[in-house]
């Protein structure tokens, strides 16, 4: 005889920061969605959303005290989507369609697939400090910030571009953790010139903006810049 098992109620503490989780990864579908039917620009802010949600639900969990296996595996599952498979798929629409044949399609399934070995290693060797290798939602935000900017490229130099983005996340170099700038460590003074920097990019770039703070934070990995420490 087959016994009756009764399903364990899930505490609001770990279901909030899961449903966050899952506002990131409707997120990326929506911009999957949007892809399909031509509007790349409004999928390509659907990915600046979806970083806002990956945001909210770590701190959350902390917050609440609710955070599990599942929330973790969830949260990479969501980043893949939102920062991998969609941005690669508006990449590919916008500039590499059709380039050399199947050369622009595996070039940005190589992305996808890179962003995927970045989550894998993260979750099985992750220490505090600074990120090993370019984060998948900055990879995924530089991609979409040519699209958000409206910059055309010629497919070669954008082949290029998703493949060195590919290659960064899997490598060694370290990039700062920006989450590491809390109010308790940050200093007064350089906080002011953060948010004034970024409003003066905004003020003065306005779409290309985006772009412009992505290739800071990358050129920062190379620099050596640890913003937890800064």
């Amino acid at each position: 005889m087959s016994q009756e098992r009764r399903a364990k109620s899930v505490p609001m503490r770990t279901l909030i920061p899961n449903m966050i989780t899952c506002g990131n990864m409707l997120s990326g579908m929506l911009s999957l969605v949007l892809t399909f039917h031509g509007h790349f620009v409004p999928a390509s802010w659907l990915i600046f959303f979806a970083v806002f949600f990956d945001f909210m639900d770590g701190k959350m969990a902390r917050k609440l005290g609710g955070s599990s296996s599942f929330g973790v595996e969830l949260d990479s599952l969501a980043d893949l989507v939102s920062f991998g498979v969609a941005p690669a798929m508006i990449t590919y629409s916008v500039y590499l369609k059709g380039f050399f044949g199947v050369t622009g399609a595996i070039v940005a399934a190589f992305f996808a697939l890179c962003g995927a070995l970045r989550l894998a290693r993260f979750n099985v060797h992750h220490v505090d400090g600074s990120f090993q290798g370019l984060p998948i939602p900055a990879g995924g935000h530089f991609l979409v910030s040519f699209v958000v900017a409206g910059i055309q490229l010629p497919p070669f130099l954008m082949t290029v571009l998703v493949a060195a983005t590919g290659f960064l996340m899997i490598s060694s170099i370290p990039f700062g953790n920006l989450k590491a700038l809390k109010p308790h460590n940050l200093n007064r003074h350089k906080a002011v010139f953060m948010w004034a920097s970024a409003f003066m990019l905004i003020a003065v770039l306005r779409n290309k903006a985006p772009l412009a703070g992505m290739l800071i934070y990358i050129v920062s990995g190379f620099a050596g810049v640890d913003w937890g420490k800064w």
